[in-house]
């Protein structure tokens, strides 16, 4: 059997007499898509955080490629919700950041911005870019130490349904191209199954993952794909049928 990229077992994870995850294990093959979709406070940022090495108060393991981790790594991108990026830092020394005060003038840097569409606005300040770009640079950054595992905590609830897509087919693009993995929270169906090769939905009280689902369908799919639609109404039923909508 093919050892996973990563391979989470979370026995307990409590926030003072509170149980937020119990008995969830998660493991993410070598260059696979993964959604973890379920209700707020269900646990799903608090597993990331545990994948990230960011919360190392619980009890199980965390393992890249069998080796035990239990703090940040270079092997790990993260991508939050909001972009984060740095205000007074330019475009270009956002995304190579960890690189250095001159991190921006990494040959590695004006590739990403190319393959993100940013090269133009390198030397340009966070405040002048669209919610959509200043995601994309956050792409970027994400993937600058050229990371086996992406994190994603919802990317893209913030902008706009067309620059959403565009953004989802964008992330699509720059995993397969740099032949990274990366685990996604999302509480949008359609975008679990435009982009997952497997979806998971977690359960709270406590937190853990009560069903999967893996995608057959070939990349690039269509969003109306009437196979997805079926498989979209399925996973909705077991939502509402297991009280986690």
């Amino acid at each position: 059997m093919t050892t996973p990229l990563l391979d989470m077992r979370v026995e307990a994870k409590c926030y003072g007499e509170r149980t937020v995850l119990a008995h969830t294990e998660v493991q993410i093959a070598p260059g696979e898509v993964v959604s973890l979709v379920g209700p707020s406070g269900c646990g799903k940022s608090t597993l990331l955080k545990i994948a990230a090495g960011l919360d190392a108060g619980y009890r199980g393991e965390v393992r890249m490629d069998g080796a035990p981790q239990r703090a940040p790594s270079p092997r790990i991108g993260v991508i939050f919700q909001e972009p984060r990026l740095l205000p007074w830092l330019t475009i270009a020394d956002n995304v190579g950041f960890a690189a250095g005060p001159q991190g921006g003038r990494d040959p590695r840097v004006a590739t990403l911005l190319e393959e993100v569409g940013l090269a133009p606005h390198a030397q340009a300040l966070p405040k002048s870019l669209s919610g959509g770009m200043a995601q994309r640079a956050a792409l970027a950054r994400g993937l600058f130490g050229q990371p086996d595992l992406l994190l994603l905590d919802e990317p893209f609830s913030a902008v706009d349904a067309i620059t959403r897509m565009r953004l989802q087919t964008l992330l699509l693009t720059l995993v397969h191209r740099h032949h990274s993995a990366a685990l996604l929270i999302t509480h949008d169906l359609d975008e679990a199954l435009y982009l997952s090769d497997r979806v998971l939905l977690m359960a709270a009280g406590p937190g853990r993952i009560v069903e999967q689902h893996r995608i057959g369908a070939d990349h690039p799919r269509r969003r109306g794909d009437p196979a997805l639609a079926s498989l979209k109404e399925r996973m909705i039923e077991h939502l509402e049928s297991a009280q986690l909508a």
